[in-house]
């Protein structure tokens, strides 16, 4: 055997050593239990309020992304293809059967609101659906525990009822039409 051949066995031993228990999965939720209606980012819980500035300078809060509307949904981007991908699915499968929830894209990686909006315009979505929000402060990645792809649902009493990674949609559709 060469020595390429045993070096790559050995460094792919050591890889999938270090995976532990990960490479045989169990069905047991091993996340911490929350209490329904404390403060916090899980599901269930009431989501703390916050102040974060749109592209066009407008401070948004809790009260104000959720007033008059069913609910409101923060979708973490940081432009990529993936989250492009991401973001279309969202504006044209989702956004056009939810009229009553806000649509709200977060950019937490251009550091500035001029970053953010010359983020938004070069990937296409200048004048669209979504209202980005230039989380300079990183406020709304502290209190949702968000990234790239994180799907936020808020329902109109601030309560979190999504906060996972989008994948298909189809999670995202469930839990909008389930709002009151």
């Amino acid at each position: 055997m060469c020595f390429c051949k045993l070096f790559t066995m050995l460094l792919l031993l050591a890889v999938l050593t270090g995976c532990g228990d990960n490479l045989i999965p169990s069905n047991e939720d091993k996340r911490t239990t929350v209490q329904a209606g404390s403060g916090g980012s899980a599901v269930s819980q009431k989501t703390p309020d916050f102040a974060v500035p749109d592209i066009n300078g407008t401070t948004v809060t809790l009260s104000s992304s959720l007033a008059g509307k069913k609910g409101a949904v923060f979708y973490f981007t940081m432009w990529c293809p993936i989250c492009d991908t991401h973001m279309s699915a969202i504006q044209s499968s989702i956004i056009p059967q939810f009229p009553g929830v806000a649509f709200y894209l977060v950019d937490y990686v251009s550091g500035s609101v001029a970053g953010a909006a010359d983020a938004v315009t070069a990937s296409g979505y200048a004048g669209g659906v979504f209202t980005t929000l230039a989380d300079t402060n990183h406020t709304l990645l502290t209190n949702f525990q968000g990234t790239m792809g994180t799907t936020v649902v808020v329902d109109n009493n601030g309560i979190i009822k999504m906060n996972e990674d989008f994948r298909d949609g189809a999670t995202l559709h469930s839990v909008l039409a389930a709002l009151p």
